[in-house]
């Protein structure tokens, strides 16, 4: 994006890929069909040290800018759900549509050949690509984050920011399947069960589908709060959202011979009801059962603590948490503070969005300003 928009404005671009081929984070995103937007963006959506930092480039480079470039290359496109818009065909679409923008502005793209020895000298960086060196009086760092390693992603942007003395948030795994251990190890039977939920962690809740897995926990929901949650802190989770405190003593009055693993049936999958139904201790008729026991489920249920011991980390993260410093850049242009030239875009930087086409919209954005922004010599 940000080659494209640069090479457009009549810089000579090169950008280098140390992947065989362009996009492959892209071509796996949405299930092979790109959920490469999210029309409810707002910067209260992204997770940053600096919570206003992404507002400058989201407002100046919009959704509705994306669609209007997906809509130029004829791509047909629908809304799924909360907002998040994909493909009608395939991912390959959105990777072809920004080589095509690329090759408007005659961008040179170097693919299977990884950046060697980078430096820095009387306002030029020189990068050395095998026996080549190339060198330019600006450096764009748009490499991510270290999620999904077997796609060849890796650390590497952080190294080369702290070469040039920029700061980095701690990175870790986000949008991530939650594991669990101990005592709760016996959730994992419940492989493959999934049900609608609300999931808090550190006061950031979501309502979405939660999964069991053979590890632990993961599903939206739980993919949403793992970017909130810290190690050693619980999760809850509201098996029952939108439900009144006094839901199972109105179900005592209209079915009092039903059990609790009953009623639950009528509304979770039977193998859940089960479980939650056992853990909770509950077996005889809600009819025998006194009020206070039926309320204290009650609350239980609306507010299931769940302690994960971890979660799949960065193999399994979706994206990465933290990373540049935001207060190494500016807002407006991408550009380091220190380093005249140098700028960061995308995952590389500490902005993490919530699950549902949120971060494509960050890397378009960010690309945009960078690419808008890159002076110097053509």
């Amino acid at each position: 994006m940000c080659a494209a928009v640069a090479g457009q404005r009549g810089k000579r671009v090169l950008v280098v890929e140390h992947a065989d081929r362009p996009g492959k984070k892209i071509l796996i995103s949405g299930g092979g069909r790109c959920n490469f937007t999210n029309i409810h963006t707002a910067p209260d959506r992204y997770l940053s040290a600096n919570p206003h930092f992404a507002k400058s480039a989201l407002r100046r480079y919009t959704p509705q800018d994306f669609i209007d470039l997906v809509e130029r290359h004829r791509i047909a496109w629908h809304e799924k759900t909360l907002g998040q818009l994909f493909c009608d065909g395939s991912a390959r679409q959105i990777v072809d549509m920004l080589l095509a923008e690329g090759e408007r502005g005659r961008i040179e793209l170097s693919l299977g050949r990884a950046a060697g020895e980078i430096g820095y000298a009387d306002g030029r960086f020189r990068v050395a690509l095998g026996s080549r060196e190339v060198q330019a009086p600006a450096l764009v760092i748009a490499t991510g984050g270290p999620s999904i390693p077997k796609l060849g992603a890796t650390g590497f942007a952080y190294d080369l920011a702290r070469r040039f003395g920029l700061k980095v948030v701690e990175p870790r795994p986000a949008l991530v399947p939650l594991t669990l251990g101990g005592d709760e190890a016996l959730f994992r039977t419940l492989s493959g069960v999934a049900t609608e939920v609300v999931a808090t962690a550190n006061k950031a809740s979501f309502r979405e589908a939660a999964l069991f897995t053979h590890r632990g926990l993961s599903g939206p929901a739980i993919l949403q709060v793992s970017s909130y949650w810290r190690h050693g802190e619980p999760v809850a989770v509201d098996f029952l959202p939108g439900r009144t405190p006094d839901w199972l003593l109105e179900a005592k009055r209209t079915s009092p011979r039903i059990t609790l693993r009953s009623e639950l049936s009528r509304h979770l999958p039977d193998r859940l009801a089960e479980t939650l139904a056992e853990r909770i201790g509950l077996t005889r008729e809600l009819a025998n059962t006194p009020d206070a026991q039926l309320r204290q489920a009650a609350q239980r249920l609306s507010a299931w603590s769940f302690h994960p011991n971890g979660s799949e980390g960065f193999a399994k993260a979706e994206v990465t948490a933290g990373g540049i410093s935001t207060a190494e850049l500016s807002s407006q242009t991408m550009e380091a503070r220190r380093v005249r030239g140098l700028y960061a875009i995308g995952e590389a930087v500490d902005v993490t969005g919530w699950l549902g086409g949120y971060n494509f919209q960050w890397a378009w954005a960010s690309g945009w300003a960078a690419g808008t922004a890159i002076g110097g010599e053509p």
